[in-house]
């Protein structure tokens, strides 16, 4: 991705983000931190060194011009830039730049600590009501960028396999695009029918409760769970901002994941050298679109690691060499993730300082 952003369910509850923070178990968190990783470790230490080669990435490294590395850097900046887009096409009366924060500081915590996610939902909630967003409204923006973020992931798969088509390569990944096609028809089905009437939702509510009436006396949480005013207060929440803002969302996210392909892409043309013939776009995007249905598997924070090894194999089997697809991968990881990471550090130090400034003035 697209990265994926922290999704959640829309709630007036001005402490819904919060309590979700804070009903984290820290055991469990520095578990599943440090399976995540160990998951990250294996892969680049075992995986990839069995579809690339370290050693041929950093002679192709080497042999990048300094043409090719401004042109990656100047993809990081539009990458950067895109990314301010979201919360301000989801959150009427919000500034580009504070969008800008609210979307890198999440980046930052889910993508840099271990289960941040709902961390990183607690500072989204935080950062917006303290710039004057209601509670309403905020949840309701979380919501709508954490589901369209999914949206794009399940998408992109699809397209990928499209690209994949055009460009010659084996139909192998067909089914990873059947996978993606299949679960973004049922949850845009299911997403559509719960926006579309009050009365459609309540009756997808008394659905849901009866399929997991059998598990209640297995799951004590699910004892006494009642889906329908859930959903009901989700579409009370929802309907508004969707309706008028779909669009503009949706090309938001279409624009951070673009912009993401396109690091790609020219860090995968650099080390092929622009002067001689080199991997298609269409074919770089078929490996890049493929590769992001692992952000669906929950293992590594942003795909760490299991995106890479996807794409590495599918850049090699349309022709890349191996120095070159890991080279490529490399520098698209590196530049995408490290420079989003520390700017949403200074995004996060700088609110956290407005934030205790404007405390203080107030007592």
């Amino acid at each position: 991705m697209t990265d994926q952003q922290p999704s959640s369910g829309a709630s007036e509850n001005p402490t819904s983000s919060g309590g979700a923070a804070s009903k984290l178990d820290p055991k469990k968190s520095i578990i599943l931190g440090i399976i995540g990783i160990a998951f990250i470790v294996l892969i680049f230490w075992k995986v990839i060194p069995q579809i690339g080669s370290y050693q041929d990435a950093w002679n192709s490294l080497q042999s990048m011009g300094a043409a090719a590395m401004i042109l990656v850097v100047a993809t990081v900046l539009l990458y950067l830039l895109a990314y301010g887009f979201p919360f301000k096409a989801a959150t009427p009366g919000l500034k580009f730049w504070r969008s800008e924060q609210v979307n890198q500081a999440a980046f930052a915590i889910s993508n840099g600590v271990p289960a941040g996610g709902a961390v990183g939902l607690a500072v989204q909630y935080g950062m917006l009501t303290s710039f004057g967003i209601t509670p309403t409204a905020s949840t309701a923006a979380i919501t709508a960028v954490g589901i369209w973020s999914t949206f794009i992931s399940l998408g992109f798969p699809i397209l990928g396999v499209v690209a994949l088509t055009l460009a010659g390569g084996e139909n192998s990944y067909t089914a990873v695009g059947l996978l993606g096609l299949g679960i973004l028809i049922v949850a845009i089905v299911l997403f559509v029918l719960v926006m579309r009437s009050e009365r459609l939702a309540i009756a997808l509510g008394h659905l849901g409760n009866k399929l997991i009436n059998p598990l209640r006396g297995k799951i004590k949480a699910l004892a006494t769970t009642d889906l329908v005013p859930p959903l009901t207060k989700f579409r009370a929440d929802m309907y508004g901002l969707l309706k008028a803002r779909w669009a503009a969302i949706t090309g938001a996210q279409i624009a951070v994941s673009l912009t993401q392909f396109l690091i790609l892409y020219v860090a995968l043309r650099g080390v092929q050298g622009w002067d001689k013939p080199g991997t298609s776009m269409i074919a770089a995007f078929a490996a890049f679109g493929i590769s992001q249905i692992m952000l669906m598997v929950p293992i590594t924070p942003g795909g760490l690691g299991t995106v890479d090894a996807l794409m590495i194999t599918i850049l090699v089997s349309l022709g890349a060499s191996k120095g070159d697809a890991t080279a490529a991968d490399l520098v698209w990881r590196a530049s995408s993730y490290v420079p989003q990471i520390l700017v949403g550090i200074g995004c996060l130090i700088g609110w956290y300082r407005k934030a205790g400034e404007k405390f203080a003035a107030a007592k």
